[in-house]
Order: C-alpha cells, then sequence, then structure tokens
C-alpha cells in the first residue's frame, strides 16, 4: 500500500455512511448486543440464594446478588451493557450523520429508528447506572453521558449530566422519532423498532417519567380498541412440547412479542434446565411464599389456574421454578475447538406488559374502572378460566394481606416512590397491577426497575441446615440500587456511583 492510498482511507474503522443503503445497514447495530436482564433480575427480590455450599455459581453472580460493585467481566456485565448500548449509540448517531449529510428526504423513516435506537439505548443506561427517574431528586442524581454526534476525537471527555437532563434527552428523541416509524421500510418488522414496538417503548418511558397520561395514550395506540389481538396465545404456548427449546423458541415467536432482538448472554443456561446458575435463582420457596404460587383476589390457589405452567426443577444443589422464556444457543467461533458465545432471543417490549403498562397509568389517574378492565382483561387470557374481579374484591384481599417483612415475606411490599399514593383502593390496585407484572415478566429484569421506582426492600435470603436467613438488605433508597460503573469508565474520568 503507497503512502498516498493509506492517506485516502478513513483513520478509523467506523463505515463511511454515505448512501442509503448504508443507513440501512449500519441501523442493523443500532440495537445493543448485551442485555441488562441477567444483572436486574439477579439484583432483585426475583431469587434466593440457596446455599453457599452450593458449588454452581460465581464470583460474578454472587457480586451482582449481594449488590456489591462488580469487579468480575463476562458477556453480561455492567462492562458489556456499558460498551453494547454505547456501540448502538455510536452506531445510531453515525447512521443521523449519513442522513443529514445525504439530505435524503426519502430516509425519514430511518431517521426515526435511529432517534429511537438513540433513546432506548440511553433508556437502558440510566435506569442501571443511576438512581430511578424522580422529580424530587433526579435534577441532583447522576446520570449517564447521553452521545448525540459520533465521536471524532480520539480521547473525549464526558460530564454524566443529571438523571433529569438524560430523561430529557429521551423525551425529546422519542418525540422527534415516533411520527416518523414506518414498517413499510423493513422485510422483518419485528427486529426493529417498528410502530407498536415504537409506541409501547414510549408507554413504559413515560410510566417511568411519572407522564401517566402519555403512558396510557402510547399504549393505547399498540393495544388498539381489542387488546386481546395483541395478547400472547397463551393456551397455544401451553400445548407446546414441555422441553426448553420448543417452549422458549415458542416464546420468542409469538405474535405478541413487538421487538424482538438476539443477545449473547448466558440468560439462556442461567434461567433453563441446567445445573448453571442454581445457587442464585427463582426457587419454589420464593414462589410459594411471594410470586408465582401465592393467592390472587380471585383464587386462593392462583397458581394453578395459568394456561402456562412453571418447570420446576429439584434436585441436590438444584431449585429453580422457571417460566421458559428464553433459548439457550450456542454461536460456535471455533467449532474444532468447541469455544463461541452463549446466545438468547428476548422481546423486550410485548403486548401484554403494554396492557399492564396502561393498567398501572390508569390507576396513577385514579382511573380504577379502566385499570381493573385491562387487568381483567389479562388475566383472562393468561390463565384457563375467566378470573374477573371488581375493585371491592381487590380492596378486601390486599388489606388482608400483611406487609412484607425479613421474618414474614409477602407479595405485598411496603412502597416508597418519591411520587404520592393514596392509602386503600389506589394503593390496593397498584398491589395487583405490580404482582401480575412480577408474574408475567418473570426472568425478564423488569422486576428491577419496580423495586427502584417504588422504593422496595429487599432481603436477601440464603437457604441453611436450619431455615432461611436473611444475609444483606437492600433499603428503600440504598444507594446500591444504581449498578456501579464499570471499572474502566472509572477509571478514564466518569464520576462514580456513591457508596
Amino acid at each position: 500500500m503507497s503512502c498516498d492510498d493509506f492517506l485516502d482511507e478513513t483513520p478509523d474503522n467506523r463505515t463511511e455512511v454515505d448512501t442509503a443503503e448504508k443507513v440501512r445497514k449500519i441501523l442493523v447495530s443500532a440495537y445493543p448486543s448485551n442485555t441488562y436482564g441477567l444483572v436486574a433480575e439477579l439484583s432483585s427480590d426475583n431469587v434466593d440464594d440457596i446455599g453457599a455450599e452450593n458449588p454452581y455459581s460465581d464470583r460474578f453472580s454472587e457480586q451482582i446478588v449481594f449488590w456489591e460493585d462488580i469487579t468480575e467481566t463476562d458477556n453480561d456485565s455492567p462492562t458489556s451493557i456499558w460498551e453494547g448500548c454505547y456501540g448502538a449509540i455510536a452506531n445510531a448517531n453515525q447512521a443521523l450523520a449519513g442522513i443529514e449529510a445525504l439530505g435524503d428526504n426519502s430516509l425519514s423513516a430511518e431517521k426515526g429508528e435511529a432517534l429511537i435506537a438513540r433513546a432506548y439505548a440511553h433508556f437502558v443506561l440510566v435506569n442501571m447506572f443511576s438512581k430511578h427517574y424522580n422529580t424530587q431528586t433526579s435534577n441532583t442524581d447522576l446520570g449517564i453521558p447521553y452521545l448525540e454526534t459520533a465521536e471524532t476525537t480520539l480521547n473525549p471527555q464526558y460530564d454524566r449530566g443529571t438523571v433529569a437532563y438524560v430523561y430529557e434527552k429521551i423525551n425529546e428523541d422519542l418525540e422527534a422519532a415516533l411520527p416518523l416509524i414506518r414498517d413499510d421500510i423493513y422485510d422483518v418488522p419485528k427486529y426493529h423498532f417498528n410502530v407498536k414496538a415504537s409506541y409501547a417503548f414510549a408507554a413504559r418511558f413515560n410510566l417511568y417519567y411519572e407522564n401517566w397520561a402519555k403512558a396510557k395514550e402510547y399504549a393505547t395506540v399498540v393495544l388498539t380498541a381489542n387488546p386481546t389481538s395483541i395478547l400472547r396465545n397463551w393456551e397455544a404456548q401451553s400445548l407446546v412440547v414441555r422441553s426448553q427449546l420448543p417452549a422458549s423458541t415458542a416464546f420468542y415467536e409469538d405474535t405478541s412479542n413487538l421487538l424482538t432482538q438476539a443477545y449473547t448472554s448466558i440468560s439462556g443456561v442461567h434461567f433453563g434446565a441446567y445445573y448453571t446458575g442454581s445457587r442464585f435463582n427463582h426457587t419454589s420457596q420464593l414462589s410459594a411464599r411471594e410470586s408465582l404460587g401465592v393467592a390472587l383476589p380471585w383464587a386462593s390457589n392462583a397458581g394453578l389456574y395459568p394456561y402456562y405452567r412453571p418447570f420446576v426443577y429439584n434436585a441436590a444443589n438444584l431449585n429453580k421454578t422457571l417460566f421458559m422464556k428464553m433459548p439457550y444457543l450456542f454461536e460456535y467461533t471455533d467449532p474444532v475447538a468447541g469455544i463461541g458465545y452463549s446466545k438468547t432471543i428476548k422481546s423486550p417490549f410485548t403486548g401484554d406488559e403494554t396492557l399492564i403498562v396502561r393498567a398501572e397509568a390508569n390507576v396513577m389517574l385514579k382511573d380504577y374502572s379502566a385499570a381493573l378492565e385491562d387487568l381483567n382483561t389479562f388475566t383472562r387470557n393468561y390463565n384457563q378460566f375467566s378470573p374477573d374481579t371488581d375493585i371491592a374484591e381487590v380492596n378486601t384481599f390486599y388489606n388482608g394481606v400483611a406487609y412484607s417483612t425479613e421474618d414474614n415475606a409477602t407479595q405485598k411490599k411496603v412502597l416508597s416512590p418519591k411520587f404520592t399514593i393514596e392509602a386503600g383502593t389506589q394503593e390496593n390496585m397498584l398491589h395487583y397491577t405490580l404482582q401480575l407484572r412480577r408474574i408475567l415478566t418473570m426472568h425478564d429484569g423488569l422486576r428491577w426497575f419496580d423495586n427502584k421506582r417504588y422504593g422496595m426492600v429487599i432481603p436477601r435470603y440464603q437457604y441453611t441446615e436450619t431455615g432461611p436467613i436473611v444475609v444483606d438488605v437492600l433499603t428503600a433508597d440504598d444507594p446500591r440500587k444504581a449498578v456501579q460503573l464499570p471499572q474502566d469508565v472509572i477509571s478514564a474520568g466518569l464520576t462514580p456511583n456513591p457508596r
């Protein structure tokens, strides 16, 4: 290669986005390749420690479960989440720069996808690495760098800003993107932020942003006048062979999945029919005391009625009660040596979860009849009979459930959000809504954000020969609810989270 040839090349490894086709191609990489799901789920109250002597664990999992600053790295670690999201953001910004340079008005839908992909990656980052948004403290709580341009310098310096600022920027990108999104530009819309996935994201974002009316409005765009049409076919799911691969494949192929993404992750193993990950998992005891097996307003044995029943694995050093949602796939980089990457497939947004978003927004708007209609729609579709309930039954039921304590864990957590909840019907309807979301999103990681938003206290239970003990407690405003930044990011100059 001559000197002139070398100087004619782009001085970095980025693609030069100078055609419409290259814009579309780089947008494929504007989605995180690593998932927050494992870190979020293991941080939440959806797992117990089945014993310090259990050999099926590792230092990485221990650090997550006990809310330590995570020093170990793997494909599910905070470092991978950070790099995966900022890699997606960089590609979105390159697409936006290319669209602007081309001046091609026909690329407006691609611009919408780039904006909403950028917003989503920042949404994941701020909710993982910062305190949760609220109107009281987010103007001073540490955020994460919001990057709006393709980087052109060798060693850029960034500022974390505040959570409020990050949410403002996400909102700006979302509002600019929504009118631009079109499905007809995609060969397979479910692999992209199509119209319904975009509005589902907007609904969840506004729920977290405490914009209840907007959350309801955007969720309704997804759900239409006939929400059942976009809900999962739980009856069909129950008829699939009860084995991990066919069951999880049917789960991610269902039309209720609004966005489907592949991730480099061990989630399909950890929450699969394997000993791997069995020390820290969703156990039969946890299920019976506060999650899948508890009573609900319409039945004392509500866990018996769902179409799709959990898979229960109990043996020496094995105690998992699971929904088969995520396949365990393996991508070989060297088939001869047998090495490669664990993969899984997940849907960040579904019709069912969006229905629960609207129900929660309705509760906060004190439109309890509308909220109950959504919750009844969900339970009718989810269960083998039609378990409708009414507001009086919800109140009677949750008034009769004791608040969860370390000595007596129940489904009814003390709720301590930064926004106001009225005692009585509003609180009881929230307990019911949060419990249904907990059941629906088991293993997905979304429970962690409810733990954060509602200031829930989380005792970490460890099983011993004499019974469970509490080995650590995450308090309502515990600073450890903001996952610590990766060490190399701190070393580069970003302010670490307080501890």
